[in-house]
């Protein structure tokens, strides 16, 4: 799997990489139960501060996407597949109604329509 991220883009580091994991995982290029990098090892391969790459791997904790445990490092969970190809498509969704000018509270509203 590799990880890229683009020092020049607006977006934060550390979503840079969670979002190139969450690419990863829905593309079928990490499977459920692999381990992803070393955080200290990514940290020195991309120039970035290790607490950046932590962050990035916190956010994919709390999407349910990877687990974190201490000593075993960040493990892609067994349902991350599916959870991943849906946060890439929510992600965007979000992107195509900013693009039109679309609110949260609009798309929220649109959102719950499909789901009843």
């Amino acid at each position: 799997m590799l990880i890229r991220i683009d020092q020049t883009a607006a977006e934060p580091l550390y979503e840079q990489v969670a979002s190139s994991v969450r690419r990863a995982i829905a593309v079928g290029e990490a499977a459920p139960g692999e381990r992803l990098p070393v955080a200290r090892d990514l940290a020195a391969s991309l120039d970035l501060n290790v607490h950046t790459v932590l962050r990035g791997y916190q956010l994919l904790r709390d999407e349910g996407l990877i687990e974190l445990r201490r000593g075993r490092g960040a493990v892609v969970t067994a349902d991350a597949s599916a959870r991943g190809r849906l946060q890439e498509a929510l992600r965007d969704l979000v992107a195509e109604a900013r693009r039109i000018g679309m609110g949260a509270t609009e798309l929220t509203a649109l959102v719950t329509k499909e789901m009843q």
